[in-house]
């Protein structure tokens, strides 16, 4: 789910107290930046997120690391995105197959609010993945 990428980019790259950019998210995701600010704001909306505006704008996370679980990033990304009212009917559809979607669902959110961010931010490290370190800022005249 896009939405779990882009709030462990905004982990890896930011965290609390740095900001991340829409566009360097959304270049470093391989993702249009025009389709992300629509989840981007409902993250904001979900308080997982916190848009900070002014040149040095961007986002940052909401929340600590340890306290953002996947199955609230997607409970905020589900509830945004609206599902089509004309998909399949009938008795099949809601005798069976709903009922296998709806016990699925529920073993996703269930493993998924075991993890946090900081549990995949652990994997990323095990992964060899360096977070980046932030360059000073000299000037020389």
């Amino acid at each position: 789910m896009v939405a779990v990428t882009v709030m462990l980019d905004v982990a890896f790259h930011g965290g609390r107290a740095a900001t991340v950019s829409a566009a360097d998210i959304a270049e470093r995701l391989g993702l249009a930046r025009r389709g992300m600010e629509p989840l981007l704001q409902a993250l904001s909306r979900g308080g997982l997120l916190e848009s900070v505006r002014g040149p040095r704008g961007g986002y940052r996370l909401g929340r600590t690391r340890r306290d953002i679980k996947l199955s609230d990033i997607v409970t905020v990304a589900l509830a945004d995105d609206a599902e089509p009212a004309d998909g399949p009917t009938g008795r099949l559809q809601t005798a069976v197959v709903d009922k296998v979607w709806g016990d699925l669902e529920q073993t996703a959110r269930t493993h998924l609010s075991g993890l946090t961010l900081e549990d995949l931010m652990r994997r990323a490290a095990a992964a060899g993945m360096r977070r980046p370190t932030a360059e000073p800022i000299s000037f020389a005249i």
